[in-house]
């Protein structure tokens, strides 16, 4: 982490309204008792791994009461002693399991220490002496059963990615692969930018969690193996496949990518045309332009795809554009969240994951920047270009994420421009209400109460209210319609002034007039139910195909 990152995040922290269970503030003002720290390690690591936290933090030279800098002197102005407490740590924890990286930051008011926990391996809680911690809040306390074992369950998911590869050798992987592998993993580690150099390609391996006791796993083959390499992972196959359709879905391009995925993500993003997107936005005459898909939410999608393909079922990912502007990712494997509002809703990131050790490795090598909080990212990047949300699909054990890449709907755009403090749920409601879909009662009387449609359920439209804000005056009359009394006066006014007139003439005069949100088959039985109506009331007259005014009864609409 570079210092602007250190002290963004000793912001953070200092920020938040308590302790919580993965951070602890210590003074330590000129030392700290070294047991102490292998208990707040243990309990700050296992409480990383129940939290599914990517790191945990104990900080020294922060007054814990009132969050101040006061200064620690713990180990100062010796850094490889300081560094020298990551072996004796590891010495006496479950896997000689050891910090991250242990940090030294000058503020103002004094030196900061803040050391990096990772969280505890999936299935391994970490003991520290043999002994397991954990925190209630500020304390620290030994680790419950009930926590002991819902670590220690984890174990019994299987881990594909983490497998080993008995046959394959270094050798198995490509050069160039590793050493762009290197660089990523320095970008996320600016701190160990020497350090990394000085490590042969095996050891750099066993600390960016790729290859486990120097053994080659699946994810290794997967991310950085030669193509000819994959082999070592049969029956899965380690292979994307992009094509390119036009409007019909007819296939007029495609190619396929192997390992290494590390290198590949970059070709397939490559290849995707991605060309610019014009549109007028709302109160300005001048056109915008962007990408047709954001290319951060490409990244995140092809990045889960790989991250959450269930290779046991022997399938490959791909990729289809469509010339019309969709382009839809699908990977195998059931959506292990559930659903994707479980996702928006949710602070934390899930539980566990289909492919831990395998999504930890992207991590470590900047193939990923979060983990969890990306799909959340994708709707907020498509709602701020006004753009309609990421469509994903669970069916046929499978997830198919589709990124749409123009406006479907100008109405939508336009309420997003008017209304910046809609919140994510509530975009995705109207962004299921411009898709057509089916949204409940209740959140139907939400969008309500916010006056941003109206309609009844089924027919949903912009609301008058909005349209007069935003100018939609003409679209909220096309899409309401006019009422059933301009079409009764229309009807006798015709009738008065031209005389005997057929059905089919009445639909010629008034069909354009009825709400858009009715079928023309739905308009015409509207037209023939109130010339039924008019007839029952003795105003008009029914003559075999013509219909003429009852000249015994004055029609007052």
């Amino acid at each position: 982490m570079t210092e602007e990152q250190l002290r963004e995040k000793l912001l953070e922290i200092r920020s938040l309204p308590g302790e919580t269970e993965t951070f602890e503030f210590k003074e330590a003002k000129s030392g700290y008792d070294f047991h102490k720290i292998g208990k707040y390690f243990s309990a700050l690591s296992n409480e990383g791994n129940i939290k599914s936290k990517n790191e945990a933090w104990l900080i020294f030279g922060v007054r814990n009461k009132d969050r101040e800098i006061v200064g620690s002197n713990y180990r100062a102005g010796n850094r490889p002693y300081l560094d020298s407490l990551k072996n004796e740590i590891g010495e006496k924890t479950t896997g000689r399991i050891t910090f991250v990286e242990i940090f030294e930051l000058t503020m103002p008011e004094g030196r900061v220490v803040m050391f990096q926990i990772p969280p505890a391996p999936q299935g391994i809680p970490v003991a520290w002496e043999g002994h397991y911690y954990g925190r209630d809040g500020e304390s620290l306390r030994p680790l419950n059963i009930e926590e002991l074992e819902r670590i220690r369950n984890q174990a019994k998911r299987y881990d594909w990615s983490c497998e080993i590869c008995p046959d394959a050798t270094i050798d198995d992987l490509d050069s160039n692969a590793i050493q762009i592998a290197r660089e990523n993993f320095k970008k996320k580690n600016p701190r160990l930018l020497t350090e990394v150099d000085t490590w042969n390609d095996l050891t750099f391996l066993n600390r960016a969690y790729v290859t486990i006791n120097s053994r080659i796993t699946h994810a290794a083959i997967l991310l950085l193996g030669k193509p000819e390499s994959a082999h070592h992972i049969a029956p899965a196959v380690s292979q994307i496949t992009w094509s390119l359709r036009d409007k019909d879905a007819v296939e007029k391009d495609y190619e396929h990518f192997y390992c290494p995925l590390l290198v590949a993500v970059d070709q397939v993003f490559a290849k995707i045309r991605n060309l610019k997107y014009r549109y007028l936005k709302f109160g300005t005459l001048f056109p915008e332009e962007v990408d047709q898909y954001e290319p951060l939410n490409i990244k995140e999608a092809l990045s889960n795809c790989i991250a959450h393909q269930d290779y046991t079922l022997a399938g490959r990912i791909t990729i289809t554009e469509r010339e019309d502007g969709y382009l839809t990712f699908v990977n195998l494997g059931s959506f292990l969240p559930g659903s994707i509002n479980n996702v928006l809703h949710s602070d934390n990131p899930p539980s566990y994951y289909r492919n831990h050790f395998l999504a930890h490795a992207m991590w470590n090598l900047n193939m990923i920047d979060t983990v969890g909080g990306g799909i959340k990212r994708m709707f907020r990047l498509q709602s701020q270009r006004f753009f309609p949300l990421p469509d994903y699909d669970f069916s046929n054990n499978a997830v198919k994420a589709v990124l749409i890449g123009k406006l479907l709907d100008i109405e939508y755009a336009r309420v997003l421009a008017q209304n910046p403090d809609l919140s994510l749920e509530e975009i995705v409601l109207l962004d299921m209400v411009q898709k057509k879909k089916e949204i409940s009662d209740d959140d139907l009387k939400h969008l309500r109460k916010r006056g941003v449609i109206e309609g009844r359920k089924g027919k949903l439209h912009i609301s008058a209210e909005l349209a007069a804000i935003t100018g939609q005056a003409v679209d909220y009359m096309r899409f309401k319609g006019v009422d059933n009394k301009f079409i009764r006066q229309s009807i006798i006014e015709h009738l008065e002034k031209f005389g005997r007139t057929k059905r089919s003439i009445f639909e010629k005069m008034l069909l354009n007039k009825l709400s858009d949100n009715l079928s023309e088959d739905q308009k015409k039985d509207k037209i023939r139910n109130i010339l039924q109506d008019l007839k029952r009331k003795g105003k008009i007259i029914n003559e075999g195909k013509f219909w003429t005014i009852n000249p015994g009864n004055d029609f007052k609409a």
